[in-house]
């Protein structure tokens, strides 16, 4: 069954989405609906992954969600791509890491497209520009299976107001920047939603039993 794609125009709330997920697992594990890819984008929301610590929360005065999925905490905000996914595991290997290679490779070859290059750090989960010496952060990723069936996403930075990363230390890691596309490089990158579909799409193939 083809994987279902969707994209969101509006900012879509973040419970909303996590509800929408959590149905699609559930219609996914009946076998009653397909996977899906949703892209959309968030108004400004701070999550915390299960092993997120509250020391990490620096301005108390923020609007915070615990959530389920893995990983600490970082921010969602306008100018962020936000890709979630509900994938079947069970009919693709029921291998974890290779999910994650897929994610990452989708994202480094999507920049790449955009001549950015970019790399995976298997220390610090996430997608890394290296800013001269200094390495900073481009895309989060944070992952929960549940019953061989991986939900969530990852979030991608185009033109999203860093300033609210310091609100928090993201993803647990301190003295590590946060960046954005148009820190990196500004230029037009309206069709980088397509680009990554197809990039993720072509990795998802290989993903078999």
């Amino acid at each position: 069954m083809p994987i279902e794609i969707k994209k969101s125009v509006k900012p879509v709330k973040y419970n909303l989405a996590i509800n929408e997920l959590e149905k699609r697992l559930l219609d996914i594990e009946s076998n009653k609906k397909n996977e899906l890819i949703w892209l959309l984008e968030h108004e400004t929301v701070f999550t915390g992954g299960t092993s997120h610590k509250e020391s990490e929360i620096l301005d108390k005065t923020i609007n915070f969600v615990k959530t389920n999925r893995g990983g600490k905490i970082t921010c969602h905000n306008p100018g962020q791509l936000v890709c979630y996914f509900v994938i079947d595991l069970r009919k693709r290997g029921k291998n974890i890491r290779k999910l994650l290679e897929i994610i990452e490779q989708s994202i480094v070859q999507t920049l790449k497209y955009y001549n950015i290059e970019s790399k995976a750090d298997r220390k610090n989960i996430g997608i890394w520009y290296q800013n001269k010496n200094e390495l900073e952060k481009v895309a989060a990723i944070g992952i929960k299976v549940k019953k061989w069936i991986a939900y969530h996403g990852f979030a991608i930075n185009i033109s999203n107001n860093l300033m609210d990363f310091k609100k928090i230390i993201p993803c647990g890691i301190e003295n590590k920047k946060v960046t954005n596309l148009n820190e990196i490089l500004k230029q037009d990158y309206s069709k980088i939603n397509n680009i990554l579909i197809t990039n993720l799409l072509g990795y998802l193939e290989n993903l078999t039993s």
